[in-house]
């Protein structure tokens, strides 16, 4: 009878510890692989977020990391498709003030050129120029685009150039990156196909901004049998 108890105990304890092994195995499983492209905790934890709660719906997506003034794109499925740096708003903040996509660049004083955070479903379009570009918001005249080298005083080319994300906000609002970036990333990835676009703030929190969750404190909860907490309703504009 002893015996018998302690197989039964045995068998118990190889059952609870191969479970065990199995939840540590679901919870360490990495969501987005950035290659060997250097990313920001809060870059990750977007990335995974979106692709663990399916909030891109199957389309491309980006990732503007304003602190550290890159950005990041994706395919449908996650898979990382490049990376590059770039200028952004010149203004710390993550709000854009009404009407600015009236105004004339001439008119907008220096504390209103800020690149708007949130989630925007964007798309390939054209500027006043007849230029193709990424809308992020249309209304107040942010887009993704090329940059900018038409006066030569503002140094854009040199500033993306330096390993520093602190020379990079030099821009009205909109988001620029290298042509080659552009014209080899961005337009493909967004030709034929709407995509969603995620500023981070820098500001607040992205989990304040979009009602992001930990993917892997999420799995573990799930593991433990515990019921999953749910995020927060996402405030999709940060801004506008």
């Amino acid at each position: 009878m002893a015996m018998k108890g302690l197989w039964i105990g045995a068998v118990l304890g190889l059952v609870l510890l191969s479970r065990q092994v199995a939840a540590t195995e679901i919870v360490s499983q990495p969501r987005v692989d950035f290659a060997r492209e250097q990313a920001s905790r809060e870059a990750r934890h977007v990335a995974d977020w979106v692709v663990d709660s399916g909030d891109h719906l199957d389309m491309p997506f980006v990732i503007v990391d304003k602190t550290n003034a890159k950005v990041f794109v994706f395919d449908a499925s996650g898979r990382i498709r490049g990376a590059a740096p770039a200028l952004l708003g010149s203004a710390r903040g993550d709000h854009s003030v009404p009407g600015i996509g009236e105004r004339e660049l001439s008119d907008m004083r220096p504390e209103d050129r800020t690149t708007l955070a949130g989630r925007f479903v964007a798309a390939l379009g054209r500027n006043f120029r007849g230029e193709d570009v990424v809308w992020v918001d249309y209304d107040v005249a942010v887009s993704l685009h090329r940059v900018i080298t038409s006066k030569p005083e503002e140094r854009r080319l040199q500033r993306l150039a330096t390993p520093t994300p602190k020379d990079n906000r030099i821009s009205y609002g909109c988001i620029n990156v290298p042509v080659a970036f552009f014209n080899t990333v961005v337009s493909p990835a967004f030709t034929g196909t709407e995509g969603i676009v995620y500023v981070l703030p820098e500001t607040r929190t992205a989990r304040e901004v979009f009602g992001s969750y930990d993917v892997e404190e999420r799995a573990g909860r799930r593991n433990a049998g515990a019921p999953p907490r749910g995020a927060q309703a996402a405030n999709s504009a940060a801004k506008p």
